[in-house]
C-alpha cells in the first residue's frame, strides 16, 4: 500500500500512524518535493519563497528541516519494515545566502547499521552552487514513539 506523501510502499501500521497527522506536514508547508528517493540517495527541492528570514535570504532553519526531511526518509528507507527513524542529531553549515528560486538537496549514506544511520545532506542553489551541507544521525527504532 502507498500512503499519499510517502514515495515508497509502506506497511499497514506505518500507514495508520501516518494518516493521523497526514493533514499537519511540515513538509507541505515548506514546499518541499521529494523528487528521487532510490536506496542509495534522496533528492528534494525546495522554494525560497516563503521559506525567508526577514531580510529576505531563505532561512538556515528551512535548509535545516530540507535536510531532516531528507535524511529521515533514508533512514525509513534503510530500516524499511522493521524500524522508524527518530533524529539525533542534526549540524548544518551554511555557505552561501539564496534569494531567490528554489534549492536542491541532495542525501547519501555515510554510515548505517541496524541501530544507527548517518547521511550527509548537501544543499544546492538553482546554478548548482553549494548553500549548504548538513549532516543527520538517525537512531533506528523497532517501533514508533507514542
Amino acid at each position: 500500500m502507498t500512503t499519499s506523501g510517502v514515495p515508497f510502499e509502506v506497511d499497514p501500521a506505518t500507514t495508520e500512524l501516518i494518516a493521523r497527522w497526514m493533514d499537519e506536514q511540515l513538509i507541505d508547508r515548506m514546499g518541499i518535493k521529494i523528487t528521487e528517493w532510490d536506496p542509495e540517495r534522496v533528492v528534494g527541492t525546495m522554494p525560497v519563497a516563503h521559506n525567508r528570514q526577514k531580510f529576505g535570504l531563505l532561512h538556515g532553519g528551512a535548509n535545516a528541516v530540507l535536510a531532516e526531511t531528507l535524511g529521515s526518509i533514508a533512514a525509513w528507507r534503510w530500516g524499511m519494515p522493521d524500524k522508524v527513524p527518530l533524529g539525533m542529531e542534526l549540524s548544518c553549515s551554511h555557505h552561501r545566502a539564496v534569494t531567490e528560486g528554489e534549492v536542491t538537496g541532495v542525501c547519501t549514506p555515510l554510515h548505517r547499521s541496524r541501530a544507527v544511520a548517518t547521511f550527509e545532506i548537501r544543499i544546492s542553489d538553482e546554478q548548482r552552487r553549494p548553500t549548504c551541507t548538513a549532516r543527520l544521525t538517525c537512531l533506528l527504532r523497532h517501533h514508533p514513539p507514542g
